[in-house]
């Protein structure tokens, strides 16, 4: 590296320096500039987005309980303009709650769907996917209601899943895979295993030693 000896060349080096090359510096100072501002902007823009979404959706469950068919069409709407988002879950969850409870299973699978298609993590993925399932049992479309249950979810939710399987082949006849089905759930479950369960373990049992029939 060349040295210096006095404070003028010094100087002047540090001058034809700028002299080469300050253009650059000044541009590549701009561009930095540029970005960070673009970049809060950016940000700016995604909140303004967020709290927009945020509030379109307390509008729309607002009307859960003060118009039901407003409701409906409202959610519909807002589930295509905003797909892809947690909200649009969220939404449709509600939507299948609201249509579950007039026993309306077509729409609800389809509500279910969406929020599945739409889920923000894995645990709401799941809880739509056990549900979506249960729906399918109501609409006797036991072996969709299997296929919907080899989706891969966390582990915390291998109990439920077992047992929605026994739920499907106990209706499908299989007594013998809907009783291995059950073991499993209460195994999986452990101390935490709820009654309801075992009740439907009891009652298989007891079904099979009335009638001796084991498929």
């Amino acid at each position: 590296m060349e040295v210096y000896q006095t404070e003028e060349q010094q100087v002047d080096a540090i001058r034809s320096y700028w002299k080469e090359n300050g253009n650059y510096i000044i541009a590549g100072l701009a561009i930095g500039l540029a970005s960070y501002v673009g970049f809060n902007l950016y940000k700016d823009s995604m909140l303004a987005e967020e709290v927009a979404r945020s509030d379109a959706y307390q509008v729309v469950v607002n009307k859960i309980d003060k118009d039901t068919s407003g409701f409906q069409v409202a959610g519909d709407t807002f589930i295509v303009e905003n797909a892809k988002t947690s909200y649009a879950s969220l939404t449709a969850l509600s939507l299948a709650k609201e249509t579950a409870s007039h026993k309306d299973w077509t729409k609800t699978a389809t509500y279910l769907t969406a929020a599945i298609e739409n889920a923000p993590n894995d645990g709401i993925k799941a809880i739509a996917t056990l549900r979506l399932a249960r729906v399918q049992i109501q609409l006797a479309e036991f072996d969709n209601a299997l296929a919907t249950l080899t989706a891969k979810l966390p582990t915390s939710f291998n109990a439920s899943v077992e047992e929605i399987k026994g739920d499907a082949y106990l209706k499908q006849g299989k007594i013998e895979q809907a009783r291995t089905a059950y073991q499993q759930a209460i195994v999986t479950d452990g101390l935490t295993s709820s009654p309801i369960l075992q009740m439907k373990l009891d009652n298989l049992a007891q079904a099979i030693n009335l009638n001796g029939d084991v498929k």
